[in-house]
């Protein structure tokens, strides 16, 4: 913003309409903080129905019996993502994030073990749970192929700020941040299958699913690239 008390300026000058600053041109994100987490809220909602039947001790069933017999990998994803959704939100609000500096380091901080813990427990379950038959074959590779590159994009983000490579380690967080959001997009994927067809069988299943990463993965790259400096790749920050 400009400075009034600059005395270089008349008061005049200083209340004179011009172009509005870059920052709030583009808003402060609010928008995209209150699209993101909704986009959480049917994860969620499936989270806490499984946390319910946890710890309430609901019938065993072929669905969930997996869950009873190793409960704390799921334990582990569903609080592990449910916090990381949330709070990895707010680092795409950059009004609060002007207003509050310290809060991007401290909430990443806590969003890098976050966001490793739903990778590898995401990737555990895949590995080791008895899954229904439409998660099997193809599903069952998309989700270690994208649980493993979420976890390797973390582990690079991090090394990327650590080396004051600001702009690498922005996108990398960002990649992480999408992948992560696909249970939430895959929710509204299927939707179209059970519309026309009625049943997700393994085919369905795995474009739904396929679907709802390669969506949230363009829309990443779109705002990695909308982000970055005109004329500049991503280059490291160096500060002496």
């Amino acid at each position: 913003m400009t400075e009034l008390s600059n005395p270089t300026l008349s008061p005049m000058a200083a209340t004179a309409p011009g172009p509005r600053p870059r920052a709030s041109r583009r808003g402060d994100g609010r928008l995209a903080v209150a699209g993101l987490i909704a986009l959480t809220v049917v994860p969620l909602i499936g989270g806490a129905v499984r946390l319910t039947e946890l710890f309430t001790g609901a019938d065993v069933t072929s669905a969930n019996a997996r869950f009873f017999d190793a409960p704390t990998p799921v334990i582990l994803h569903i609080f592990a993502a449910s916090g990381y959704g949330v709070l990895g939100a707010f680092q795409f609000a950059r009004g609060f994030r002007r207003r509050r500096p310290g809060w991007h380091r401290v909430s990443g901080r806590l969003l890098v073990p976050l966001g490793l813990v739903v990778a590898l427990s995401g990737l555990w379950m895949t590995l080791f749970y008895a899954v229904p038959a439409v998660d099997r074959g193809f599903v069952a590779g998309m989700r270690v192929g994208f649980s493993s590159v979420m976890a390797l994009s973390i582990v690079l983000g991090l090394a990327a700020v650590l080396r004051r490579d600001i702009a690498r380690h922005r996108a990398w967080m960002i990649r992480a941040y999408a992948i992560a959001m696909g249970a939430g997009t895959q929710a509204f994927t299927h939707v179209p299958w059970f519309l026309t067809v009625g049943e997700v069988d393994a085919t369905g299943r795995a474009l739904a699913m396929g679907a709802g990463w390669a969506i949230n993965l363009l829309v990443a790259e779109w705002v990695i690239r909308r982000g970055a400096p005109r004329g500049r790749s991503l280059t490291p920050v160096r500060r002496p």
